[in-house]
């Protein structure tokens, strides 16, 4: 594959409209189509970004043969669906986080690329920054020794307004879902699947958890201690913690930002201070194109296994503190 990679993007919320924007900033890839479930939302969408096709529906985006990958990004209880029909149709899949509603539809759709012959990929962009690719090099290096705790969380506040979608339950509302999926992804990538799960949680006004806080334990003996809150604006900072170093991350954790490597003795062993364009979403994209032009089928740096281990790690939260969905719609 020489030519730029010709992306479509289905869905046009907030986050669709941050892909689109830093997908600007890769030499190598273009936005050629839009899909929406109207064709006014999919002209506004276009209009702003420069996308050529508008489609008033997902099918209509699914169909265009000359887009090379698809950037499905509606909210949660929609992402199973579309991303079913898209890989039927053969179309590579960019499948926003958290990337199922549960495990069990994770797995279907994961057996479905398997099924199909094509790449899909969770789209967690924190995993492919330039810091935290970097943090991995240092676990990879052995500089901290043995890690013994990760600490993470993602608080953000919102007004209390039950027809935001994070209060939704019936758009998949909820801290967990929606913000936990953040130090629960990094947690994983550090120290893998866990052995033990502990939960607790406090329910917002509408049903949803609007705070949980988890405890994971491992067979190594570490502890990962993460919580997320949709109720407060916390400082969203991450923690490292190993016999030789540590690694303290900057808020906000899981975008571009700063961290610092310090030996148990307090000296600084390294500071990575390196400015980022854009929000941070093009890294993800350069991946997908990356692994295209490689013919792989999933990415090496988050594979699907592991996204179906983070989903089945959720579902078990989910469980231990009651927290439920209605059907999708």
């Amino acid at each position: 594959m020489t030519q730029p990679i010709r992306w479509g993007i289905l869905a046009t919320g907030w986050i669709a409209g941050l892909f689109a924007h830093d997908l600007r900033l890769l030499p190598d890839a273009e936005l050629v189509a839009v899909g929406s479930r109207t064709q006014e939302s999919a002209d506004r969408f276009g209009d702003e970004f420069d996308v050529p096709r508008r489609y008033g529906s997902y099918q209509a985006l699914i169909d265009d043969a000359d887009v090379d990958v698809l950037y499905i990004a509606p909210p949660h209880p929609m992402h199973f669906e579309p991303a079913m029909a898209a890989m039927r149709a053969g179309r590579p899949v960019l499948l926003e986080k958290p990337f199922t509603m549960d495990a069990d539809e994770a797995a279907r759709l994961i057996d479905a690329a398997s099924e199909s012959d094509v790449f899909l990929m969770e789209a967690m962009w924190t995993r492919w920054l330039p810091h935290i690719v970097r943090v991995r090099e240092i676990l990879a290096e052995g500089t901290l020794g043995e890690v013994i705790s990760v600490t993470a969380e993602h608080g953000q506040y919102f007004e209390r307004d039950p027809r935001h979608r994070i209060f939704a339950p019936e758009l998949g509302g909820g801290a967990l879902l929606d913000l936990g999926i953040y130090p629960l992804s990094f947690a994983s990538m550090v120290l893998g699947t866990p052995s033990r799960i502990s939960a607790v949680s406090t329910p917002a006004f509408t049903g949803v958890d609007a705070q949980t806080s988890m405890l994971l334990q491992y067979d190594s003996g570490a502890h990962a201690v993460l919580t997320t809150t949709s109720y407060a604006a916390t400082e969203n900072r991450a923690a490292i913690n190993g016999i030789e170093a540590r690694i303290e991350i900057e808020r906000t954790f899981y975008t571009p930002t700063s961290f610092k490597v310090i030996s148990r003795t307090d000296e600084v062993l390294e500071s990575y201070d390196v400015p980022d364009p854009g929000r941070g979403m093009q890294h993800q994209a350069a991946e997908v194109g990356r692994c295209l032009r490689a013919g792989l089928r999933e990415s090496p740096a988050l594979p699907l296994a592991e996204t179906l281990s983070i989903m089945q790690t959720m579902d078990e939260v989910r469980r231990q503190i009651g927290l439920t969905y209605p059907a999708t719609p």
